[in-house]
């Protein structure tokens, strides 16, 4: 799963890696959590026929996607991470598979590796970044929720797949990463139905990401500064492969959760 990430990078960074026209500035975030605001670029800006300019535009959504068939978001569980094997399948995802896929603009994500049951350590958080540095695309998923008051907020959800051999050592799943090669494929929800698109969302190859041991800061969202990044101190053993675990259902989200921006 993938239940914290960062974007330090600059906004022209970020704009000349996704061919954005344009990017409003933000700062270097370090530890993103969810229900925040999330940066991420669709593919589905309108352009007259002859007008060769992109057709991706950036935007901020809140991290907790929710389907529009939803009444009450209160009465609904935060679904941060959507499973890519079942998401073309799935009523909360069903539709955004189909016509709203996007790219999550991040420079890593953090895990944590979870003790045995009933053993009395305690879960070692790792930051997970690409070995080359840089930006990385997860593939996520977007909606546009309307309330009852015909207030709209766009949300959104990160893919996730099964781990690579290195990651597995922390957990058994990770974030969908999508190639700047495959971008506009990934983004052609016009052209390309889920099935055209299902080889992206294989493991990321094992030598991509590198993972760093850091310190327990990372645990409290409050604590956003890049000290999170800081790589521990102290001698601990390598983490044994992760077993498979059944994701705890989120809390619900809390009424003002809307009040993003």
């Amino acid at each position: 799963m993938c239940g914290r990430f960062s974007l330090t990078t600059s906004p022209q960074e970020v704009q000349e890696l996704f061919g954005l026209e344009e990017i409003e500035d933000f700062p270097p975030r370090y530890n993103i959590a969810p229900t925040q605001p999330i940066l991420i670029i669709a593919g589905d800006r309108r352009r007259a026929e002859g007008d060769n300019r992109t057709d991706r535009r950036a935007l901020l959504a809140r991290w907790g996607f929710l389907p529009g068939w939803v009444k009450d978001p209160a009465d609904f569980p935060l679904l941060i991470n959507a499973r890519s094997e079942t998401a073309a399948e799935k009523a909360s995802f069903r539709a955004a598979m189909r016509h709203r896929r996007v790219l999550i603009a991040a420079s890593g994500f953090y895990e944590w590796h979870r003790p045995p049951k009933g053993s009395k350590g305690k879960s070692i958080p790792y930051w997970i970044r690409p070995k080359q540095g840089g930006i990385v695309a997860f593939g996520g998923l977007m909606e546009t929720y309307m309330s009852a008051d015909g207030a709209e907020i766009d949300t959104a959800a990160v893919l996730t797949t099964a781990a690579s051999q290195m990651i597995a050592q922390v957990h058994d799943r990770m974030p969908v990463v999508i190639r700047p090669q495959d971008f506009s494929r990934w983004l052609d929800c016009l052209n390309q139905e889920p099935r055209h698109v299902s080889d992206l969302m294989a493991p990321a190859p094992d030598d991509y990401f590198e993972a760093i041991r850091v310190s327990d800061l990372v645990n409290k969202v409050a604590n956003s500064g890049s000290e999170v990044q800081k790589p521990a101190t102290g001698d601990i053993a390598p983490p044994e492969p992760a077993k498979p675990v059944r994701q705890a259902k989120a809390p619900p989200p809390a009424s003002d959760q809307l009040k993003l921006f």
